[in-house]
């Protein structure tokens, strides 16, 4: 069995104003780098595999320097595509969208969570198919989110570095708990709004 935990990336700047990312490629903020320098590793990792999206890879070439791991970027991390949200604020969604955010709607160009489900799963095989060992994959709030709700857990909002420990074993995926790798007493934590 392998242990995967899917770890949100530190603060962006585009979190830290509150806009909707989906492939957009905005670079961490300040307060992400601070994060992501005080994060640290769960012991026995072994590997670290990344989004290909640079909030992503930052934050996953920094956990992974101290304990002197590569860093292997695989774009079926990415978060989902946010469409003709991709930029905006939720007011600014709001204001062209009237309703859609409450009922859940979503624009054109929005990626279903039927393939970034697929794709998360792609990627947890792939994991499950190495040698059994415990492997870190930052990746986005929108891909756990999307595996968490697939398996009946419970969604709340991701703080930037928590994630879930995903357990695989052959096709089989089973949940595992919630962590954060950050301690709130030496760096602020960031829960940003969706995507």
């Amino acid at each position: 069995m392998t242990r995967v935990l899917l770890l949100r990336h530190a603060e962006s700047a585009w979190n830290a104003d509150g806009r909707w990312q989906g492939h957009a490629d905005p670079p961490l903020s300040p307060l992400g780098e601070r994060q992501a320098s005080a994060a640290v590793l769960p012991p026995g990792v072994r590997a670290v595999w990344t989004s290909d999206l640079v909030r992503a890879r930052a934050t996953a070439l920094v956990l992974a320097a101290p304990a002197g791991l590569d860093v292997r970027s695989d774009p079926r991390l990415r978060e989902r595509d946010a469409g003709e949200w991709t930029g905006l604020t939720r007011p600014e969604i709001e204001d062209a969208w009237p309703g859609y955010l409450a009922a859940r709607r979503r624009p054109p160009g929005f990626e279903p969570d039927e393939s970034v489900e697929a794709r998360a799963r792609e990627v947890l095989a792939a994991l499950g198919a190495l040698p059994p060992a415990e492997v870190v994959g930052v990746t986005h709030a929108g891909v756990i989110r999307t595996l968490e709700r697939a398996l009946g857990a419970a969604v709340p909002r991701l703080a930037n570095l928590e994630g879930r420990w995903f357990e695989v074993s052959g096709d089989t995926v089973t949940l595992g708990d919630r962590v954060l790798l950050v301690d709130p007493d030496r760096v602020e934590v960031t829960i940003p709004g969706q995507i």
